[in-house]
């Protein structure tokens, strides 16, 4: 008959293993009546105390999980944590690892700032590959029979405090690679510019002629500046000394950079060839100003920022 409780056996036993149906069919049919019989011994209607037992019994998937001793999830707790674990380790250099050899070929086959998105691709690529792959292979150890060994967790297990240091890492790589990119701008802006002759030779941004003195200097200073970030980091907090250095640093970049810059020597006079606008005078210099006012500012800002900074360490 298609009353509520074969209905409720038939979706429940279909989600159970076949050898242990009848077994299953036969307990739960015997409680479903108990409880049904102890609830119209109360005066309650049968058929109101059979929809309220099976109420009760829940969701028949639910309850078949239980039986078949099947998980509701795709990875339980036995070993979510080291997934978790093992995820975050791979993910924090297997993809950035990808991306950059991927950049760095394509960059060596003349592709210039163009390189960086196959980078990224196949760095989101690798990403998705490795969440993925490893989470498969959790969900099959985790529903074989035989399992895996996690060793149990004990005290000795524990990591050490961390130091609450005043520079933080992401502030350092963020400067790090910034000082890094200027260097291999300045470097690949010389071999392969946005800006070709019509017979297709490349036309450097900046004046090649700076390679005889300035371009290597800046350089030198972008060294140091990377030099910098990684003693800062290891001291681990603002230091008046340390302000003192990163001025003179900041000062020994932005000041040859704002002078050329007015004195119309930092872009290469081959541009006006290809862009008419920078062919007049007047329009070099407005260009030369606002790269001159613009580093003027971000040097000013990051100094009053650095000594805000500064201000603020405990002595």
């Amino acid at each position: 008959m298609n009353t509520l409780t074969n209905r409720y056996l038939a979706a429940t036993l279909r989600s159970v293993p076949a050898p242990r149906r009848d077994e299953i069919a036969t307990e739960l049919r015997a409680s479903i009546d108990d409880m049904i019989e102890g609830r119209t011994d109360g005066g309650a209607d049968p058929a109101t105390a059979e929809r309220e037992v099976l109420t009760e019994l829940g969701n028949p998937d639910v309850l078949a999980a239980r039986y078949a001793d099947r998980q509701l999830q795709l990875i339980g707790p036995t070993y979510y944590l080291l997934w978790l674990r093992l995820l975050k380790l791979l993910l924090s250099f297997i993809p950035a690892l990808a991306g950059t050899i991927v950049t760095v070929v394509e960059a060596a086959s003349g592709k210039g700032f163009g390189a960086i998105g196959p980078g990224l691709v196949v760095a989101l690529h690798v990403t998705v590959h490795i969440c993925f792959w490893l989470t498969l292979v959790f969900v099959l150890i985790e529903r074989s029979q035989s399992g895996v060994d996690v060793p149990e967790w004990s005290l000795d297990d524990l990591p050490d405090a961390p130091v609450r240091r005043g520079i933080p890492l992401a502030d350092t790589i963020a400067s790090v690679v910034m000082s890094v990119a200027t260097i291999g701008y300045l470097v690949l802006q010389h071999f392969q510019s946005w800006v070709h002759a019509t017979d297709g030779d490349n036309i450097p941004i900046l004046d090649p002629a700076l390679w005889g003195f300035w371009l290597p200097a800046l350089i030198v200073v972008l060294v140091a500046s990377v030099i910098f970030e990684v003693v800062k980091y290891r001291i681990g907090r603002w230091t008046w000394a340390l302000f003192g250095t990163k001025a003179l640093l900041n000062l020994a970049f932005a000041v040859p950079l704002v002078w050329l810059a007015l004195t119309d020597r930092l872009l290469n006079p081959a541009l006006g060839v290809r862009l008419n606008w920078l062919a007049e005078a007047d329009n070099r210099d407005a260009l030369g100003l606002a790269i001159a006012l613009g580093a003027a500012v971000v040097v000013v800002w990051d100094l009053i920022d650095t000594a805000i900074k500064t201000r603020r360490q405990p002595a």
